[in-house]
């Protein structure tokens, strides 16, 4: 894994400019309350925030996923921010159109603007390439607008989504505090890191998911894949166990989990139990004996103690996605007994995602982690080796502003 450089906001006189910051505050949601259930990226995006005190800042962040419950406004975003950073974040209920763009005009130096959900904008749904995304209207209407672009997002590094990639094309584009430390963190736990490897991937993001898996089986950084989550039950399905089809839209990925477990039949441990909701209560049943997969809500303790034995023994844990609906009273023993035993562990521990994150605050051990990332599939892909758009966004705009000789601090 090469050494990345490029330019953060040190580089930068920031006072009296407009920088739109890219941030990743995308938080997990109460499923039917639609509050936010904690406010750990809120709180990592704040620091930089902060240093950018004599500019006019504009933040732009996604939230959930169209169709999801977590696919909200940020207008709570903008509350809780405000009461961390001890000022007011104004909002607008706009992303690009004219009242946003209006409201970014506006500003004075060390005002502070949230754009809303930027999933909300079409264009952010989909991934392009750098001379693609520049040309999106989000970006040409928003481009004009700023004289520094800060990438802080790096949970979303390895989206091509026209905020990642397009404003470095057209503005001088820099890393925010906490895509530097990320880096800096993931190189000195990589360097340090031993086998056996083992990645515990559970979750909802199963296409993340099986591209995350091949990747580090190709990369040698997963002697064992433990599977949780919904991945877990699309390969329960590939092998077999699952008779019955899963939702379209698990199903839809159960022929590519099959070709990967049957070339690397010999890394994967699949859930031999699972908890499923049954009267709002937690039943546990045998993975092949499952009738409804949609009732599914954790891993069994069979699961939980042969995963745990597995973990403890290994030279370095990798742990991203939940094993269950952990924010669901009597379904988080996954979660928590997983998390407990890569904290106890001898070997390198190394655990991304908001989710995961709130719950090592919550068991207080969050301490007892080698490396905790707010990056959940972005991480996976830079352990792995892979290219991420984000970080060759910052390269890119580095040479570009080496060459046009713009003056930096």
């Amino acid at each position: 894994m090469s050494v990345v450089e490029f330019l953060t906001v040190d580089d930068f006189d920031v006072a009296g400019k407009t920088v739109f910051v890219r941030v990743d505050i995308n938080t997990p949601v109460d499923p039917e309350t639609g509050a936010l259930l904690e406010n750990h990226r809120l709180r990592e995006a704040s620091f930089t925030v902060k240093t950018l005190s004599k500019a006019r800042v504009v933040l732009g962040s996604h939230q959930g996923r169209v169709g999801r419950y977590d696919y909200i406004s940020l207008h709570q975003h903008a509350k809780t921010l405000s009461e961390i950073l001890g000022k007011e974040v104004k909002f607008v209920e706009d992303v690009f159109g004219e009242a946003a763009r209006e409201r970014i005009r506006s500003l004075r130096d060390g005002d502070v603007l949230l754009l809303d959900n930027l999933r909300f904008a079409a264009e952010e749904n989909f991934e392009f390439s750098p001379e693609e995304a520049k040309n999106t209207h989000m970006v040409r209407r928003l481009a004009p607008l700023f004289d520094l672009c800060v990438l802080d997002a790096f949970p979303t590094a390895h989206r091509a989504h026209p905020s990642i990639v397009g404003f470095a094309e057209l503005v001088p584009t820099c890393a925010g505090y906490l895509v530097a430390k990320e880096l800096k963190s993931l190189n000195r736990v990589v360097v340090t890191s031993k086998a056996p490897y083992t990645a515990v991937l559970g979750g909802s993001k199963v296409s993340d998911r099986l591209e995350a898996i091949t990747a580090l089986i190709n990369n040698g950084r997963a002697d064992n894949v433990l599977l949780t989550g919904l991945i877990g039950l699309v390969f329960l399905r590939a092998a077999g166990v699952l008779k019955k089809p899963l939702a379209a839209d698990l199903e839809k990925y159960v022929s590519k989990a099959a070709a990967v477990y049957g070339e690397h039949r010999e890394k994967f441990l699949l859930p031999e139990d699972v908890a499923v909701e049954v009267d709002g209560e937690r039943v546990e049943v045998p993975a092949g004996e499952v009738e409804d997969a949609a009732a599914v809500r954790d891993i069994g303790e069979k699961t939980i103690k042969r995963y745990s034995k597995i973990i403890k023994s290994s030279g370095t844990i990798f742990i991203s996605g939940p094993p269950g609906m952990f924010e669901k009273k009597g379904f988080e023993r996954g979660t928590d007994e997983l998390l407990l035993a890569a904290a106890s562990s001898l070997g390198t521990s190394i655990v991304s995602g908001g989710h995961l994150s709130a719950a090592l605050e919550r068991l207080g051990v969050k301490d007892w982690i080698d490396h905790v990332s707010t990056a959940g599939g972005a991480l996976v892909l830079y352990l792995a080796g892979q290219r991420l758009p984000l970080i060759e966004a910052l390269v890119r705009s580095m040479r570009r502003v080496k060459r046009s000789e713009v003056v930096v601090r």
